[in-house]
Formats: C-alpha cells, structure tokens, sequence
C-alpha cells in the first residue's frame, strides 16, 4: 500500500483563543482523532470542530503564520 492510497491532508482549526491549531489527516473528524491523542480535554475544548481550513501539505508556508 503506498501513500498515495490515503491522501493526506493539513487542516488549520480555529480555536476559541483566537489562535489556530494545525492537524493532518484524511477528513477532518480524522484530524481530530489524531489531536485526541496529542491534547489535554482542556486543549481540545479551545478548538472549533465546523471552523477550519483544509490545504495541501505543500501549502503549509501560507499558512506559517496563523498558528498559534
């Protein structure tokens, strides 16, 4: 299986501080699972499920500086 099977995607998700919160995967809910694994609840509950924008791992220098 190669990786062009599964494409794989950056999601940048607002957070309720105003910051930004950048994950990857295949779908967003996909994203956030892999976010489940890496934040504490209080961490999680900062982000905005529905408010994200999804880009192309090539395109991550556009958006360098939205991350908080």
């Amino acid at each position: 299986m190669s990786s062009f099977d599964h494409p794989t995607h950056m999601f940048l998700f607002k957070m309720k501080n105003g910051k930004n919160k950048l994950a990857y995967g295949e779908t967003p809910e996909d994203a956030l699972e892999i976010l489940r694994w890496r934040l504490t609840e209080e961490e999680m509950a900062q982000i905005i499920p529905d408010d994200y924008v999804k880009f192309h791992p090539r395109q991550l220098q556009k958006y360098i500086d939205n991350l908080g």
